[in-house]
């Protein structure tokens, strides 16, 4: 066999895939590159045959590959491509996002015996908090176990005995609410002795634990977001599901009553761009809020807003036939919404986000109505009744129909809430367009002329930095 078609074959019979899953694509990809690179499995040998120089030989033949002459670096990682699979749905082999991943071949990882296992390289191996304290005894126990490669069996292992799952690692303080399924709780985590929000929710046995409940653990543990509330830790007993939460003071309903109902133009401009960059980063993974208002927007002393209760949230699929009717607090819902439309997509936040823009710069909701009909009524007397020009078809809906609205004509936002400027006017009417399509999204929202004011930088920066990492970006302490 040639060089060139045993090359082809190996590159054919072995692939690389990410992360450890399989894929029908051919099985090891070989890169050559200069500098070295190093290779996802490493030893001793395999460094000096992959990192050394390779010469030209001699063709022996007509379809002989030659090398250029200088250094190549041959990249490989090895896949399973029949893991086990765990009880949680997870493979039971190495982690591929791990320091190691076990080879087929029996390659050993080069290890250094006489170096300790840190605090610092189990907490990096284990996904833990910085802060989090580790126990000496525990420390000293990983040194052998987090040595070889880690499976998920070994972590979910080394996870329960730190403390993670169980209720007593968590000491309970106030009761901060409680709603129709759980009961809200400021507690404090033994760990790290910092506070946390325990999220308890009661299990019926007939029932199980509530969709809401399955929804908002499904969706949180995939999301890594400055600007969205981090779930630490999932207790589950026989009467109660509690999910550990990062602590925050006070939601923005809140906030603005404690100052007065009247913000400062910075800390609004500041506060819709968190939102608007939370809501980027759910939306771009297809995942719909559903429930946006002020009591679900959480602020930290930093004033990094945060969106939470993602009890009502829902992974986006096209196309979108069976959603639910009755999913967002009436003063924040959209008019399609209460004509009865269940065919909706990322625009129901964004209608949602305008009205939450206006109360921040006004001081008072935009559409506090108390029936449906009553908020249909207050939104097209400040929008005007819409018509086939603004909302092509309406005109031919039965529900509106039936309601028989007066043709109001349209008021003057600009008049309603001028601290806002002409930007901010045209940014809060591109939220609030009747046709759902025509709303503007959250990515485009962000680039705004509105948010110019906030420099180039914060659109790069990573998820999980905050926006006040920027010099110059800081919440006003003073209304304007």
């Amino acid at each position: 066999m040639s060089p060139s078609a045993g090359l082809e074959r190996l590159r054919r019979t072995c692939h690389l895939g990410q992360r450890g899953r399989w894929s029908p694509q051919p099985c090891c990809d070989v890169k050559y590159a200069w500098p070295p690179l190093a290779s996802t499995t490493t030893t001793s040998s395999s460094s000096s045959r992959h990192g050394g120089s390779y010469h030209r030989r001699p063709p022996r033949h007509a379809n002989n590959v030659s090398f250029p002459a200088s250094s190549v670096a041959v990249v490989l990682s090895v896949v399973h491509e029949h893991p086990r699979i765990g009880s949680d749905g997870e493979s039971e082999e190495a982690s591929g996002a791990s320091d190691e991943v076990i080879s087929p071949v029996r390659l050993r990882p080069k290890t250094n015996n006489n170096r300790r296992t840190s605090q610092s390289d189990i907490s990096k191996r284990l996904s833990l908090p910085a802060d989090l304290r580790l126990p000496e005894s525990f420390l000293n126990k990983q040194q052998q176990v987090l040595d070889g490669p880690l499976s998920r069996s070994i972590r979910r292992q080394s996870l329960s005995e730190i403390g993670f799952g169980k209720m007593e690692t968590y000491t309970k303080l106030d009761k901060l609410g409680e709603g129709t399924y759980a009961m809200v709780f400021k507690g404090k985590s033994r760990l790290t002795d910092n506070l946390v929000a325990l999220k308890e929710i009661r299990l019926e046995h007939e029932e199980g634990a509530p969709c809401t409940a399955i929804r908002e653990v499904s969706l949180l543990k995939d999301l890594k977001h400055n600007n969205i509330v981090t779930l630490h830790d999932i207790v589950h007993t026989e009467k109660s599901l509690t999910l550990v939460f990062e602590y925050l003071e006070k939601d923005l309903k809140q906030y603005m009553d404690d100052c007065g109902n009247f913000l400062s133009m910075n800390t609004v401009k500041c506060f819709l761009f968190q939102l608007l960059r939370g809501l980027a980063y759910c939306h771009g993974r297809r995942i719909l809020h559903r429930d946006l208002k002020p009591q679900n927007l959480l602020i930290n002393e930093r004033g990094e807003l945060k969106l939470a209760d993602f009890g009502l949230a829902r992974a986006k699929s096209v196309p979108i036939k069976t959603f639910s009717n009755e999913v967002v607090t009436l003063w924040y819902r959209p008019p399609d919404v209460l004509l009865g439309s269940t065919d909706y997509s990322t625009s129901i936040d964004m209608w949602g986000v305008g009205c939450i823009f206006y109360e921040m710069a006004s001081g008072r909701p935009l559409f506090p109505g108390s029936t449906v009909e009553d908020e249909l009524h207050l939104i097209f007397r400040t929008l005007g009744t819409p018509t086939e020009a603004t909302w092509p078809g309406i005109e031919s809906r039965s529900e509106f129909l039936a309601y028989r609205f007066p043709r109001y004509t349209p008021e003057s936002l600009g008049s309603k809430v001028p601290r806002i400027g002409a930007p901010g006017v045209a940014l809060l009417l591109e939220f609030l367009k009747f046709e759902p399509k025509m709303r503007i999204s959250a990515k485009d929202a962000m680039r705004h002329s509105y948010f110019d004011s906030l420099g180039p930088n914060v659109h790069k920066l990573p998820d999980t930095a905050s926006i006040f990492t920027i010099p110059g970006v800081q919440l006003s302490r003073t209304a304007s």
